[in-house]
């Protein structure tokens, strides 16, 4: 069923606020979301780098959702990445693996808790990362990609794990001009 809006993603009947993150960005200065991103469409993610699946297939469909936009489209959007393995995903890990998608494309590392709070407010679920007796680490994480609209900032749009490529290349310029759900 397609919305009056005209978006691909699920359209939220409430809104979510942007959450109050304070973190490390990937140039190693410190990262406010919200005053970073205010009057800009924002898309963010939780995840971690050594993600095996869902977080490089997520990010690398909105790259390429993006690479697909006009200029003055991609000009107006933010990707943020939140890790959710801040020991091993440290802002020159993330600066490193980020710039494999795009210099659209931002990350946030630092204290797990806040990163945990901020997540819950949204409706994501992020665990504490899992040590395995091989050394390897994994991080359970919400697989959601919120929009947060440049006339509002408070998220208006969610993309669930393995949203179509098309779906944001089709939403992308209507986040991008503030186009609000249900209008």
């Amino acid at each position: 069923m397609k919305s009056k809006s005209g978006y691909q993603g699920a359209e939220l009947d409430r809104p979510f606020e942007k959450p109050d993150l304070r973190l490390t960005g990937t140039d190693g200065q410190p990262y406010d979301l919200k005053e970073r991103t205010a009057g800009r469409a924002t898309l963010l993610f939780f995840g971690y780098t050594n993600c095996p699946d869902v977080c490089p297939t997520t990010l690398g469909d909105v790259s390429v959702a993006l690479q697909k936009q006009p200029q003055e489209v991609r000009d107006k959007i933010d990707v943020v990445f939140v890790t959710t393995d801040p020991a091993r995903d440290t802002p020159e890990q993330l600066n490193k693996w980020l710039e494999a998608f795009g210099d659209r494309f931002t990350g946030m590392s630092g204290d797990l808790a806040q990163v945990k709070q901020a997540a819950k407010s949204l409706g994501v679920s992020v665990e504490d990362p899992n040590i395995h007796h091989d050394g390897t680490v994994t991080s359970s994480h919400g697989t959601q990609v919120l929009a947060f609209l440049p006339t509002d900032d408070k998220a208006h749009v969610l993309y669930t794990s393995g949203t179509p490529i098309d779906s944001f290349v089709k939403d992308l310029p209507l986040l991008a001009k503030g186009v609000s759900s249900g209008s």
